[in-house]
């Protein structure tokens, strides 16, 4: 006989044991269950459907071998992999991820994110995550093609403009995309939106390499406004160096925010006195033209570069965790708290860890968690498929503005559901709307 009440621990007991050594997954839904399952609990309709189990239950993984020629004509293995979690709101959407240190951990944690985040996006899309074991660093673009065609030869069986709609994301940019896309055309017979981040001669939306970065800022800028802050002024720090942070940073320093750190994986820069747009041009062209580390352009301005140190211990005012999952610690908390941060954004997928995020919100952090602040890649990926859609292209003036109100309805989403008398939690109020709209999605098709 099931309780008409959930709890906490049990649940995760459950899904832990169904689930074992997925840390990163556990971690997730974790995060989720704190503040959803009170709000399930006051809804009765919840429980008895057992909707939180169902959400927590991809509604397939399709695992398949991808065989390539390499250039010194040996035969490669690898393993390609495509988690389709939800499609109760729309057609399948997520990323797809090359990397060597890829698991299926990694790739259902990212897809049941991905549910909560592309409802919050308000637009009508679903949530998957995919990729494969494979590195492209060292490759050559023949390699890379040969596996792209290979890989995209088994996974377009299982995708479509109206069944799942994959993008980019590590290791997957505009070159894999466009290799893909080639050859899913080829497969099919079909010139039909089914990727998104391709090439703008073949479909693709202008502003998609800076949304992620440039919707972190405009929903923090959102949360700054309501509490009678702005970002123009404030002292900024970037962890990473990469697309996200990247324009996360231009994005700011055009709001009137002083970035004064960045980093990548060999270690940080620090500028006191904030980068200028010069070095600012020049470092996305290191990174994204010549493939450079951060320590050269140390060198190149003459500036602090520190390779044992995290952007976390300089002293700042706002915080963006724009490199990885889990980067962001406990202690690191503690250090932006103790040099005066006001406003921590998860401009990354779960970039704090949960012991980081509730020291930050118990000290009266403001805490943009990542399926509300990183929403924007998803967004502008919705808009390609509009675009699409309907043949044709809308300027950088028109996509800014429609990913600035799509990040805006997301903060009142937030707002409405976080709300705790005087205060927001941002965390909850992202959880529990996200929840909500595919909840409902899905006790209106039945048991299915």
């Amino acid at each position: 006989m099931f309780s008409n009440q959930l709890d906490l621990d049990d649940f995760m007991h459950g899904l832990v044991k169904r689930n074992p050594n997925e840390p990163d997954f556990h971690q997730a839904v974790q995060e989720v269950a704190e503040s959803v399952i009170p709000f399930i609990n006051r809804h009765p309709k919840y429980v008895k459907e057992r909707i939180l189990e169902r959400m927590t239950e991809p509604d397939r993984i399709i695992l398949f071998r991808v065989c390539w020629e390499d250039d010194e004509g040996h035969i490669r293995v690898n393993r390609g992999c495509r988690v389709q979690f939800n499609n109760a709101i729309g057609p399948y959407k997520g990323g797809l991820r090359f990397s060597p240190t890829l698991t299926l951990d990694t790739l259902k944690f990212l897809g049941f994110e991905q549910t909560f985040k592309n409802s919050l996006t308000t637009l009508p899309l679903g949530a998957a995550k995919g990729g494969a074991d494979f590195n492209p660093k060292g490759k050559s673009d023949r390699e890379v093609m040969r596996f792209c065609q290979s890989f995209m030869t088994e996974l377009h069986k299982h995708i479509g403009a109206h069944t799942d709609i994959p993008a980019g994301d590590i290791g997957v940019g505009s070159r894999e995309i466009s290799y893909m896309f080639g050859q899913y055309k080829r497969l099919e017979n079909q010139f039909q939106g089914v990727l998104t981040g391709k090439g703008l001669e073949f479909g693709g939306s202008l502003i998609r390499k800076e949304a992620t970065g440039y919707g972190t800022v405009f929903f923090t800028e959102e949360l700054l406004k309501k509490h009678n802050q702005e970002l123009a002024g404030k002292r900024c720090v970037v962890s990473g160096s990469g697309n996200v942070a990247l324009y996360a940073a231009q994005k700011i320093m055009q709001q009137g925010g002083y970035v004064v750190a960045l980093s990548d994986s060999s270690g940080s820069i620090h500028v006191p006195e904030g980068l200028s747009r010069e070095q600012m041009d020049w470092l996305i062209d290191l990174k994204e033209n010549r493939r450079g580390r951060i320590n050269e352009f140390a060198e190149h301005f003459h500036c602090q570069f520190n390779p044992e140190t995290s952007v976390w211990q300089y002293p700042c005012q706002a915080a963006f965790a724009c490199a990885t999952q889990n980067e962001l610690q406990l202690e690191d908390a503690k250090t932006l708290i103790k040099n005066g941060c006001m406003v921590v954004a998860e401009g990354a997928n779960m970039p704090a860890t949960l012991e980081a995020s509730h020291c930050l919100r118990e000290a009266g952090v403001l805490f943009a968690p990542a399926k509300a602040a990183n929403a924007g890649g998803v967004a502008v990926s919705g808009l390609e498929m509009s675009q699409n859609s309907m043949r044709l292209s809308w300027s950088i003036e028109e996509l800014e503005d429609r990913l600035h109100t799509i990040m805006r309805k997301i903060h009142e989403q937030c707002v409405e559901h976080g709300r705790e008398g005087d205060y927001i939690d941002y965390v909850k109020g992202a959880n529990i709307a996200g929840f909500k709209k595919v909840a409902n999605a899905m006790l209106a098709y039945g048991v299915v």
